[in-house]
């Protein structure tokens, strides 16, 4: 049973009789194999399998833990555990209440958001102050969905961000705007999950004995609110505050902090034998990490005690001699190359050592960068598929118009709109079979100043331009054409949607449809646009070589999208693994390069962590963009603590491309690996100097 595996503490903390719990579980104190015997407990004392629910900060490791539970209960058993993301959760609750929920990735919302943003202008306000971009307000929306409990968005952005109080009333419109096309279409993102989802239980009683939260840490007070709308008879949270790395994604450190406060009966358990890593590389996170306030008291102790290799530094002249040098060093290091980690905190960071790596031949995976699946050109594929499995879905038909040259998101939404408004309802039978009587299918704009509000149709465009451009007669008579600001490279891409759409009608098998989509001119076109940009120097012309180079890279992921296909019979299926399992599907072999924060919850037996020089970590940057030292320092905390039996920390002292000279992190001081000089001290003067401001 998993309860006979554990040590006295995990065992006390997996059957506690409390109904509130919290485990403090450092880095490799066993918080997986605990949750997992609490599970045990459960089911041991009568609680039903259903009437558990696991959230997670990754459906990952939702299924590693009931994995490990169906070894003990039987997969039928374990199968019937509620578990993964909150979000996974909420999905599943949501899907159950209407069917016609439909998921959108924030890529694909910001294009609608964008769409709604673009038909504004904020010329009359006449303000000194630059308005945010429409990418930008977007994410400023979410932080603020993720965030704020009580005040409306207007008079958030007025009291957090005084200096947009002129744009204030226009944010606001158009956020609202943008919810309301969400409702329309049955759009729902990420945050719209946990929002519905509370709502649901506030007045429903989910059937739910005990809830368990991993990584409780990391929620955000919108997680927050959601957990106390569920009103669990007995709470198990799991969590670590000296890992708690996500405040840029709204993640409140306060909610695992004030704990006991909320709960005064709560329990709260410390793990503290470490099974992960050596004592000297223990020791050195400890001492950097007690400089952070202590929340809860700890003493983590080490079990695997026998001499061990001390954690190097590893100090170079220069920046780029620093990625060589340590490009080589993994070549001729013993440890298997999966069993090695880099671990960086900016991207350029793992730009410079996967250049490194490539050139001595040394086989690299990234993680933290683009995936397979967010790469543009497998998104418009599966935008496409989208399109035959669900033509209501406007936002994958703005997505893929904006690879036509001159028509962005807005112009797109119009065109989608026109299309259903002369098809009846339908976009197919609006581009097949128009409604030819409909003379003019574009909506008109409202006009209002004061919410940016502008620009009105005035005439109809003559689709003569587009005579001798040899589209098919049936084609040509569609009024769509006679959009004003249809060009004849908006119109061509047209034309091949429509070629290729009558090409995909009536077949059965996915892997044929992704192969007729990849073979498409339409598909050919929106490589071509990729690769140019991908391709282009920054004098603006075009490399050849570069742009083979990606046409070619483009060609082999499509191959794999066809393998993928290759399982499947039914497109919906086929489509639902592509988009909603893609995030947990990874690729290659070799080193591990991995962003501080895609290290989270692994452990390797060799770890570098490059570019520890003040400014790049911690990252000043982010610091004065709401981040905070304490954070970079935890951050720190969880790089190191990945490694299991080697650490190397390295910096550079010169950047020779931008001829300047760098100080040593400061956490290099902190570990005692580099002496406390004039540098330091200049460091830390500026640094109590900016919290006096």
């Amino acid at each position: 049973m998993p309860l006979s595996r554990l040590n006295p503490q995990q065992y006390a903390a997996a059957t506690s009789t409390e109904f509130q719990n919290l485990i403090i579980a450092s880095a490799g104190t066993g918080k997986t194999s605990t949750i997992v015997g609490r599970i045990g407990h459960l089911l041991n004392i009568g609680v039903a399998a259903e009437e558990i629910l696991l959230l997670t900060f990754t459906n990952k490791a939702a299924a590693e833990m009931i994995e490990r539970v169906a070894e003990y209960f039987g997969k039928e058993t374990a199968a019937k555990i509620d578990a993964g993301t909150f979000h996974a959760v909420s999905y599943r609750w949501l899907k159950k209440q209407d069917k016609k929920v439909v998921l959108k990735q924030q890529r694909e919302l910001k294009t609608l958001f964008r769409s709604v943003f673009e038909k504004r202008s904020f010329m009359q306000i006449g303000a000194e102050i630059t308005p945010y971009g429409g990418n930008y307000l977007y994410d400023v929306y979410s932080f603020y969905q993720n965030t704020e409990l009580e005040r409306d968005f207007e008079s958030w952005i007025i009291e957090k961000y005084p200096e947009h109080h002129p744009f204030a009333m226009i944010y606001a419109d158009i956020v609202d705007e943008f919810e309301s096309l969400k409702k329309e279409y049955g759009f729902v993102n990420f945050n719209d999950l946990l929002i519905n989802f509370r709502e649901i239980c506030k007045s429903k009683n989910l059937g739910y004995k005990e809830v368990l939260v991993d990584e409780y840490q990391d929620t955000n007070a919108l997680q927050g609110t959601l957990i106390d709308a569920m009103k669990p008879p007995s709470l198990f949270c799991v969590g670590d505050y000296d890992q708690s790395i996500y405040a840029f994604n709204g993640a409140d450190i306060s909610i695992i902090g004030s704990f006991s406060t909320k709960f005064p009966r709560a329990k709260v358990h410390t793990l503290t034998k470490n099974y992960r890593s050596t004592l000297p590389i223990l020791s050195l996170a400890t001492k950097v990490i007690e400089h952070n306030e202590r929340i809860y008291p700890k003493k983590l102790e080490v079990t695997r005690n026998y001499e061990a290799q001390p954690p190097k530094l590893l100090a170079y002249d220069e920046l780029f001699d620093q990625y060589h040098a340590m490009a080589a060093q993994i070549r001729d290091s013993q440890t298997p190359k999966e069993e090695i980690a880099v671990i960086f905190r900016n991207n350029s960071s793992a730009d410079g050592i996967e250049v490194g790596l490539r050139e001595l031949g040394i086989a690299c995976k990234r993680k933290g960068g683009t995936s397979f699946f967010d790469s543009r050109e497998v998104k418009a594929v599966l935008d496409l598929y989208t399109l035959l499995v669900n033509e209501a879905d406007m936002m994958a038909f703005i997505h893929l118009f904006e690879f036509a040259k001159g028509i962005g998101s807005a112009m797109a939404k119009e065109m989608y709109i026109a299309l259903k408004s002369l098809g009846h309802g339908s976009i197919f039978y609006g581009l097949y079979a128009p409604d030819v009587s409909i003379q003019n299918p574009f909506e008109k704009r409202k006009v209002s100043h004061q919410l940016g509000l502008f620009d009105e149709f005035l005439e109809l465009g003559a689709v003569g331009k587009f005579a001798k451009l040899g589209f098919e007669a049936k084609f040509m008579n569609n009024p769509i054409l006679k959009h004003p600001k249809l060009t004849k490279d908006g119109a061509t891409f047209l034309h091949d949607f429509y070629l290729l759409y009558r090409d995909l009608k009536g077949i059965k098998q996915p892997k044929t449809v992704v192969k007729k989509i990849a073979a498409s001119s339409l598909y050919k076109h929106i490589s071509d646009v990729l690769a140019i940009k991908r391709a282009t120097l920054k004098d603006g012309s075009v490399d050849e070589k570069q742009k083979e180079e990606s046409l070619t890279r483009i060609a082999r992921k499509m191959v794999l999208l066809e393998e993928l296909s290759k399982p499947y019979s039914e497109h919906e299926r086929f489509l639902n693994a592509m988009i909603l399992g893609s995030s947990d599907l990874t690729q290659g072999e070799g080193v591990n390069l991995l962003s501080v924060h895609a290290s989270k919850g692994l452990e390797f037996k060799e770890v570098y962590v490059v570019d520890l020089m003040d400014g790049r970590f911690p990252n000043r940057k982010l610091m004065q963009r709401g981040g905070s030292l304490d954070e970079e320092r935890r951050l720190f905390y969880v790089a190191v603590t990945r490694a299991k039996d080697i650490l190397y920390l390295s910096y550079a002292k010169y950047d020779k491309i931008k001829k300047s000279n760098f100080v040593a992190s400061q956490f290099l001081y902190e570990a005692g690996l580099v002496s406390k000089d004039e540098a330091y001290r200049a460091m830390v003067m500026k640094e109590a100097e900016k919290e006096q401001e």
